[in-house]
Formats: structure tokens, sequence, C-alpha cells
């Protein structure tokens, strides 16, 4: 199978790609894993480390081939403030809970969750769903997003079918999806620091058997 192994950041490349490969954020998280395009190109996707493709940026096979990232549009909020204090107040907000957040400038973004959207109008930010592209931003040590989820998939290589239409994973029988919650429970004397009146529910598809980065 052809592989590609190099990111070529938007910006940096020309040309006109072979193919498209259209993903949501958390799909855009990898190292290696079989992957299928829009046009059905099917190639695998094999990086020394785990690394964040964005919109925009191509992926180079090893024949000389680019196929280029596309952000799928997701359900997001987005984040205003009457001032810049304000916005800052918002931020340490949303950092505390551990979401990851996209910084648009006098603007945030982070995927939707209506319980977090009441404690954000409760601050006093005005707050607006979109649908969008979402590229949030990068831990300060290299590494993705807090609950961003990298799988490498070894020996139970599988592809991800991705167009403007559809979204699914066809994991065959390796790959059989589950679903977990957790939740953090801690108490006001805890002692770690952070504010926790928000109860987290995640709704993660992961194979069996996967070992995670």
């Amino acid at each position: 199978m052809i592989t590609a192994t190099r990111i070529l950041p938007a910006g940096t490349w020309s040309g006109t790609p072979a193919d498209t490969l259209a993903l949501e954020r958390d799909d855009r998280h990898r190292r290696r894993l079989v992957m299928r395009c829009v046009g059905k190109t099917v190639f695998l996707l094999d990086l020394k480390e785990a690394a964040v493709m964005k919109d925009g940026d191509a992926l180079e096979l090893e024949d000389g081939r680019l196929i280029l990232v596309q952000a799928v549009p997701e359900r997001l909020l987005e984040i205003t403030a009457a001032s810049p204090a304000d916005l800052v107040r918002v931020a340490w907000h949303l950092g505390n809970r551990h979401l990851p957040a996209q910084f648009l400038g006098d603007r945030l973004r982070i995927r939707y969750d209506h319980v977090i959207e009441d404690m954000l109008k409760g601050l006093g930010a005005t707050v607006a769903p979109v649908l969008a592209a979402f590229d949030p931003e990068g831990g300060a040590y290299g590494h993705g997003e807090v609950h961003g989820h990298d799988h490498d998939h070894g020996e139970h290589e599988h592809a991800h079918e991705h167009g403007p239409e559809r979204h699914h994973h066809d994991h065959g029988e390796a790959g059989a999806h589950h679903h977990h919650e957790h939740t953090h429970a801690h108490g006001d004397d805890c002692g770690c620091g952070h504010d926790h009146g928000h109860s987290h529910e995640h709704d993660h598809s992961h194979g069996h058997g996967h070992k995670h980065e």
C-alpha cells in the first residue's frame, strides 16, 4: 500500500492535489492509520510521531502526489466578550475545565456544550452556535489538545472513509466501537485547584486492542 510520511503545512506547497481527505478535528490527530479519501484514494499514513493535520495542509505520498487535508465543519460555540479582559476571564474558565479552544483574535470557539453555554452566558459572554472547521490551540509542550486522542492502530489498521457528506468509521471486526463515559468528581476540598462545577460526559469511540500514544 502506498504511504504518506510527511505533512506539508498550508502555504508551503503548490500544485493540484490528487485527492482530498476530509476529517473532523479528532481524526486529524494521527500517527499511523490507513485512510480513505473523498475520491477513494487509499493510503497508509505513517508518521514518525503523532501530529495534527490542519485545514489546508497536504500529505505527500511516496509517489509525489499530494492529498489535500480538509477540515470538516463541526458544531461549535463562538464566544465574544465586552472587553479583552472579559475574554481573558472566559478563556481562564474554559482552561480550568480543560476544554479545547480555538483563539481567533477577539473570539473563541469551543465544541458545542449546552452546559458550558449556560455558564458562559452567566459570565456575561455572548455565545452563538456556528458550524465551522475546528483547530483548537495545541498543548504547550508540542502535544495536541488536552482531551485529544491519538490512536496508533498497529496491526489493526483500518480505513477511515470521510467526505463532506459523511463521517463514519469502518472498522470491521477488529475495530468494533464501544462507548464510555467519565465524570470529574472532585469535592470542594479536594485540593486540586480546579473549579469542578461541570460534570463532563464524553462519548469516545475506540477500537479494541489499540495503543494510545
